[in-house]
């Protein structure tokens, strides 16, 4: 059974993301080992200027390589990213679970992640071209992975 790993910057403080985390993680347990690692955000300054917002992201994605696990696939996901159909998305995890036995996937802060930590990834992805909250886009991750299971299982699921 395949490892992921998912590292993210900031807490769930909604109830509705905490449930929603909840119930994909109960459905993913089926198809994969999954591992959730919430890390801290740094707080964001009202003046917030390009030197502070690198320093920012600087720490934050210091704190995400700490927590790498050895040996993962790294997928990080970024606004320039690739774009995949979900069928992609599953064939992509599909291929990857012959070679790998873990995948990690880095969400970072309102801010986004370094270029060092982007080279670290093998791959990058992007979900949409339109900006969502990172504490929403760990539930887009979510589903689309539970999603790609059902599909590389033929399992019927909503479209």
């Amino acid at each position: 059974m395949i490892t992921i790993n998912i590292i993210c910057i900031g807490k769930l403080r909604e109830q509705f993301l905490k449930d929603a985390t909840n119930e994909y993680s109960k459905r993913l347990s089926k198809y994969c080992k999954l591992h959730i690692i919430e890390l801290p955000d740094e707080k964001i300054p009202d003046k917030l200027n390009p030197a502070i917002a690198d320093e920012i992201k600087e720490k934050e994605c210091n704190n995400i390589i700490k927590h790498i696990p050895k040996d993962s696939f790294l997928i990080g996901l970024d606004l320039k990213g690739k774009q995949l159909s979900s069928e992609e998305f599953a064939k992509y995890i599909d291929t990857l679970s012959l070679t790998t036995s873990s995948i990690t996937f880095i969400i970072g802060g309102s801010l986004g992640i370094t270029t060092k930590l982007l080279n670290m990834c093998k791959q990058s992805l992007c979900f949409s071209k339109m900006t969502f909250p990172h504490q929403l886009i760990r539930i887009f991750l979510l589903e689309q992975i539970f999603r790609g299971f059902k599909i590389l299982n033929n399992e019927t699921y909503h479209k």
